[in-house]
C-alpha cells in the first residue's frame, strides 16, 4: 500500500498478512493521521488500505473479535471490493454518501440475480465498511444503516439439502483413502471443510475417539467425538500434517471428480455436515445432541435438522 500524498509506503505494510498487527498498526496512529489516510483511501478507493481499516474495526470492536475466521474475512473483502467497484462506476461517495446510495446499491445486486443469502453477506460487508470510516472520522453517514435485503422466499430446509445415505455411501467407494477420511470428517464428525483440511494430528486422539476443533466459526473451541468407521479411515492416513490439508477450491474439484465416478449429485462439502446433523437428530431424537456435535451455539441453528429428518408425512402419504 503507498500513501498516495506523500508518495511513502504505508506503515501498515510491514503487517501485511497478520490482521491484529495490522489492526494495532491503526490504532498506533494518532486520530488525526487515522482520519488523513483514511481519508485519502476512501477519495482513491484504495482496496487494500480501506480492507485494512475494515478488518482492524471488526477485530478491535467486532462481536467475532480475533476469532475472525478466514473465511469470514474473505467474504467481507470481496463485499468491500465489489462494492469499491460499484464505487468507481456509479459516483457512490464513500465521503458523502447519497441517502439511497445503499438501498440502490443492495437493489442492484439483486437485480442482478445474486442469491439472498449472499446479498445478505455483501450488506454486512458494506456495514462493516461505513463502521470503519465512521471510526477513522471519514464520514458520520452509513448509508446502509435502513437497508433491508429482500426476504428469502426458499425455506431454510429446502436450501442445500444433506446428502442421503445413499449417495454418502456411493462417494465413500470411488474416494481415496485422503478423500475418504476428508468425506466422513464432515459427514461423522460434522465438520466445516475449512476445519477438516486444518486439522492437525495432535488434535486427533483415536484411542480416545475424540478430536479437538481449535478455530471452529467465531474463534470457537470443540470436541467431537468419533466414530469406528471415521477411526478406521484415520488410522490408514500417513502421521503428516495438516492430517488433510489443501485448499478449499482443490478439495471441491476433488469431490466434483468423485461425484461423477459415483454417478451422484455433487451438492459441496457443507452438505456432509448437514448429513451429520440430519442423521443424528433422525436417530436420537434429540436436537441437544446434534447441536453439540455440530458446535452450534443455538438450538434455533438445528431445527433445520428436525425438517429434514422427519419422514412422518411422506411415509404416510406413500401408504394412501
Amino acid at each position: 500500500m503507498k500513501d498516495t500524498q506523500r508518495g511513502g509506503s504505508f506503515s501498515l505494510e510491514r503487517f501485511r498478512g497478520d490482521p491484529l498487527h495490522s489492526a494495532r498498526g491503526w490504532t498506533d496512529l494518532t486520530p488525526e493521521e487515522r482520519r488523513r489516510r483514511a481519508m485519502l483511501a476512501a477519495q482513491h478507493l484504495d482496496r487494500d488500505t480501506l480492507w485494512s481499516l475494515t478488518e482492524a474495526h471488526i477485530l478491535l470492536y467486532g462481536a467475532a473479535g480475533a476469532g475472525l475466521s478466514a473465511r469470514t474475512a474473505r467474504a467481507y473483502r470481496e463485499g468491500v471490493a465489489r462494492l469499491l467497484r460499484h464505487a468507481e462506476h456509479a459516483a457512490f461517495s464513500l465521503i458523502r454518501p447519497e441517502r439511497d446510495g445503499g438501498a440502490l446499491y443492495i437493489r442492484s445486486l439483486e437485480n442482478a440475480g445474486l442469491a439472498p443469502s449472499s446479498v445478505r453477506v455483501h450488506l454486512a460487508a458494506a456495514r462493516a465498511l461505513f463502521r470503519a470510516l465512521r471510526w477513522a472520522g471519514v464520514t458520520a453517514l452509513d448509508p446502509f444503516a435502513d437497508t433491508r435485503p429482500q426476504r428469502e422466499k426458499t425455506a431454510a430446509w429446502d436450501k442445500r439439502q444433506p446428502y442421503t445415505d445413499g449417495e454418502v455411501n456411493a462417494l465413500l467407494k470411488m474416494a481415496t483413502p485422503r478423500d475418504r477420511a476428508l468425506i466422513l470428517l464432515c459427514a461423522h464428525a460434522g465438520l466445516r471443510i475449512e476445519e477438516a483440511l486444518n486439522l492437525q494430528w495432535v488434535d486427533v486422539d483415536l484411542p480416545g475417539g475424540l478430536l479437538t476443533v481449535r478455530q471452529g466459526k467465531g474463534g470457537k473451541l470443540r470436541r467431537v467425538s468419533l466414530t469406528r468407521s471415521l477411526i478406521q479411515s484415520l488410522q490408514d492416513l500417513p502421521r503428516t500434517d495438516p492430517l488433510i490439508g489443501g485448499t478449499q477450491s482443490a478439495a471441491r474439484q476433488r469431490l466434483k471428480v468423485i461425484a461423477a465416478r459415483a454417478e451422484s449429485r455433487y451438492r459441496g462439502w457443507h452438505a456432509f455436515r448437514h448429513y451429520a446433523g440430519t442423521r443424528l437428530v433422525r436417530q436420537t431424537g434429540s436436537l441437544e445432541h446434534a447441536a453439540r456435535h455440530l458446535g452450534h451455539a443455538s438450538l434455533d441453528t438445528t431445527r433445520v435438522y428436525a425438517k429434514w429428518s422427519d419422514t412422518a408425512l411422506p411415509d404416510a402419504l406413500a401408504s394412501w
